[in-house]
């Protein structure tokens, strides 16, 4: 058939509040032109993130009710560490609360000042957890994965000649090396399995250590079997397995592709930093079988790893993007091309020819989404980032782009429809918009906190 169906039945809905301009732009106002910092009650369409968002299953919600809360060694705690096993088969796991508190952890043991961390992309926490223990977080992405209009299967991935060169030169300070799968700061777009190999085989001749930043792991499996010659078809579990095959260990936020409205873990092998982490986890998260989470939640992560790689589910996720996106190209929109898995990226440079880099065009473009049509999206630009020069001066972000990250399993194909006409309406009243400034900002991630105001 042409017509994709949500390949799930609606059995619980949640209220929206429909605004109106006026009432929007009061609230933008009050937020000091910040849409983290707007009631989630005043958002039509919430495209700020698909952490933690998503619509959990009947099987989800009745595994719930499974929960074993024993502090130590509960039984929820081996079905979480069985399910994150057959995914990744690392010999230890390690709960956290959510993928950045897995991040601290592991950048807190491994990581010390002066060395280097070589990625395609870090994203906004990554990039802090890097840079917190005075640590470089370097980003090594391919050139086409920085060039929005072009259209290439693997945008994601690593440049393995400029890690090659980097690794001649540092590599006494390089003590790993991280891939994000999906590659979610340059646009959502996948890394494929041969740049995933070719990857560990270069950092094997020096003994660094692979770790894959694994949030939406199985979107990338299935962008794989789309593109990847060779695997068209392997199962999705098994190009997972291969994925995480080329790795030491990785990080995970369990509130992307698994479903959960919180959670995460590290995996790994390495004997010796899995003790110093788990030592320091119970610093901080709790005893190293729950780490920071309820039973009841490791229970929803198990079943949300089987139920991410139905294949008939990735088909409808990754062609929700591409619908939208294939709209937007219609009526002269630029996005990040192609669409990328959890999201469609906005290039705001083509939105915004005449705002430049330094009054923000993405948050300017946020901005107006929201006035216009209720939809909160999220910055991903120099804004986000926030790198300075000597001068203390803004530099320019490699590309200005506005995320619209889509909750799993939450909206439906009219709730796209509407969003392609907010958009576009938005597009066809661009001439007279202003840039932002800011008034208040913090000494890291600044986007989440940060104050602006119209120029």
């Amino acid at each position: 058939m042409k017509t994709l169906i949500e390949p799930f039945r609606i059995k619980s809905i949640e209220h929206i509040k429909m605004t109106t301009r006026d009432e929007r732009e009061k609230f933008l106002k009050e937020a000091n032109y910040n849409v983290f910092k707007i009631r989630s009650e005043n958002v039509i369409l919430d495209f700020l993130t698909d952490s933690g968002t998503s619509a959990m299953s009947s099987d989800q919600w009745a595994a719930i009710m499974k929960g074993d809360e024993s502090y130590a060694c509960a039984k929820s705690w081996y079905n979480f560490e069985k399910a994150v096993k057959k995914i990744t088969n690392f010999k230890n796991i390690i709960p956290t609360h959510q993928g950045r508190a897995a991040e601290r952890l592991l950048f807190s043991v491994v990581l010390k000042e002066g060395d280097i961390v070589p990625n395609n992309n870090h994203f906004d926490t990554t990039r802090a957890n890097v840079e917190f223990t005075g640590a470089e977080a370097l980003d090594l992405v391919i050139e086409e994965g920085k060039k929005p209009e072009l259209d290439y299967p693997f945008k994601g991935n690593i440049d393995i000649k400029k890690l090659e060169n980097l690794l001649e030169k540092e590599s006494g300070k390089i003590p790993l090396c991280m891939i994000t799968i999906t590659n979610n700061a340059g646009g959502g777009q996948p890394v494929s399995l041969q740049n995933i190999r070719e990857t560990k085989q270069l950092l094997g001749k020096y003994n660094i250590p692979l770790f894959l930043d694994a949030c939406r792991f199985a979107e990338n499996a299935y962008f794989i079997k789309k593109r990847e010659n060779g695997y068209e078809s392997k199962s999705v579990l098994e190009i997972v397995n291969e994925m995480f095959s080329y790795a030491d260990g990785c990080t995970m936020s369990a509130k992307k592709d698994a479903f959960a409205n919180i959670g995460g873990f590290i995996a790994l092998n390495d004997e010796e930093v899995t003790k110093k982490t788990r030592n320091l986890l119970i610093l901080t998260e709790g005893f190293p079988t729950y780490g920071g989470m309820t039973g009841r939640d490791l229970e929803a992560i198990a079943v949300g790893l089987e139920e991410i790689i139905q294949e008939d589910y990735l088909n409808y996720r990754l062609r929700t993007a591409e619908y939208l996106g294939e709209i937007l190209l219609e009526n002269g929109i630029s996005i990040v091309r192609p669409a990328g898995g959890h999201a469609l990226y906005i290039d705001a440079n083509a939105f915004y020819p005449h705002i430049p880099y330094y009054e923000f065009p993405g948050q300017a473009l946020c901005c107006e989404l929201y006035l216009e049509g209720g939809i909160r999206g999220c910055e991903i630009g120099t804004f986000m980032f926030g790198k300075k020069n000597e001068d203390g001066k803004d530099i320019a972000a490699a590309m200005e782009l506005v995320r619209l990250a889509f909750p799993r399993r939450v909206y439906t194909q009219t709730h796209f429809d509407y969003a392609a006409e907010v958009i576009i309406d938005v597009y066809n009243k661009r001439e007279g918009v202003k840039g932002l400034k800011i008034t208040y900002e913090p000494e890291y991630l600044r986007h989440f906190t940060s104050d602006l105001e119209r120029l």
